[in-house]
């Protein structure tokens, strides 16, 4: 078995505009700048035949590159919140590109994803932290933004299967990189 997502990765630039955010809230489990990324699709643990057939289904979607920028800060689990994130600007290219990792992992056999999509980058897991110190530190940096930038490819990654999964592993990429 092999646990796997598709994401977007961060280019160094803005992977370092994101650490900076990264303080302020004792005993949060900040996340390593190398394993930022963008999620378009949890895949979850699959036999590595599944994990072919993942692979073959992602290479059939078209990929035109395009701009987005990360604004915001918020957080997951409202009053036990237990992941903090910067936002991903909404933009049509990033929906449309969601849309064809769900449909090509419904292809391949997998359940549809639950979850509505919520494009973001996990600065952090916290762990026992309480709710009005996480909506502090959010209210002091609701205005972060980044420049835009080009996503000119996709990535599928392979995860430890422990809490926070990290480090992640780049398995491949589309389109994929010139020879």
């Amino acid at each position: 078995m092999i646990r796997l997502f598709t994401a977007l990765e961060i280019p160094g630039e803005i992977a370092g505009r994101l650490t900076r955010l990264q303080r302020g809230i004792e005993g949060a489990r900040w996340i390593e700048p190398s394993d930022f990324h963008i999620t378009l699709r949890f895949i979850g643990d699959v036999p590595e035949d599944i994990a072919n057939d993942v692979d073959e289904a992602l290479q059939e979607i078209g990929f035109d590159p395009f701009e987005i920028e990360i604004e915001g800060v918020g957080e997951f689990g409202g009053k036990k919140p237990h992941a903090l994130w910067a936002g991903v600007r909404p933009s049509e290219p990033l929906t449309r590109l969601q849309a064809r990792h769900e449909s090509a992992m419904r292809r391949v056999g997998l359940k549809p994803e639950t979850r509505n999509f919520t494009p973001h980058v996990t600065l952090a897991r916290l762990r026992s932290i309480e709710a009005p110190e996480v909506y502090r530190f959010i209210e002091a940096n609701n205005l972060f933004a980044t420049p835009r930038f080009e996503v000119s490819r996709f990535v599928l990654f392979s995860a430890r299967t422990s809490t926070g999964g990290g480090p992640y592993v780049p398995e491949r990429t589309y389109p994929p990189e010139a020879e």
